[in-house]
């Protein structure tokens, strides 16, 4: 797929990207590049092949799940301006 230095201005536009005048070619050129890497990556028959997690086949490691803070639940809501039924209430911001 090919693009062209009006495409380029275009999307530089709407992205609010400014590329000067003396860089445009060389950016245009970039882009074409880029797109005709990621045809040639699309024309790869990928039906055969079972997609992954992980390249590596890596485990990350989790930690327990295990509480390890006291629960101050009724210090905060005996400070908060407005409870109800242990729920906080706040102003209505939608109508």
């Amino acid at each position: 797929m090919a693009i062209d230095r009006n495409e380029i201005e275009k999307i530089a536009e709407l992205a609010r990207i400014r590329i000067a005048d003396g860089q445009m070619d060389d950016v245009t050129e970039r882009i074409t590049e880029i797109l005709q890497m990621v045809d040639q990556l699309q024309a790869v028959d990928t039906g055969s092949i079972e997609p992954m997690a992980n390249p590596l086949d890596a485990v990350q490691r989790l930690r327990p799940d295990v509480v390890t803070e006291v629960d101050r639940r009724e210090a905060f809501q005996a400070i908060a301006p407005a409870v109800e039924d242990g729920l906080y209430l706040v102003p209505k911001v939608i109508d």
